[in-house]
């Protein structure tokens, strides 16, 4: 029998990895990849025909970058707000309501103003 390092040349061993296929997320337990800046984004590489979203911890913006089938990568720069949905924000001031006196005098004007239009001749066209 011929021998390789002390051990049988038809030994038979060869060893069994196992493979993880699931995804695993990146950059934390909820999947959000966090980058400093565009110049985090441009640097962040993307495996060809995928599409990752890249949040800008700096400022309040999305990177949507994707590589083509040859692994040219492209970018598009999303800017987002966060809307107060609150009710306490949805309250208009009281200076900005009119008053029963502010119509009554807007009235009285209106009044004036079409019996000037008469006086000229001008009838209303209702």
């Amino acid at each position: 029998m011929a021998y390789n390092n002390g051990f049988p040349v038809n030994y038979g061993y060869f060893p069994q990895y196992q493979v993880n296929s699931s995804p695993v997320p990146q950059n934390g337990q909820n999947g959000i990849i966090w980058v400093q800046g565009e110049a985090g984004a441009k640097s962040y590489l993307v495996a060809p025909n995928n599409t990752v979203q890249l949040w800008d911890s700096e400022s309040q913006t999305i990177y949507l970058k994707s590589a083509d089938a040859s692994g040219m990568p492209s970018m598009r720069v999303l800017e987002y707000t966060i809307r107060d949905s609150s009710p306490s924000s949805k309250v208009i001031p009281l200076e900005t309501y009119a008053t029963k006196e502010d119509v009554e005098a807007l009235k009285k004007q209106v009044e004036a103003f079409r019996d000037e239009l008469k006086k000229f001749g001008m009838e209303d066209e209702k």
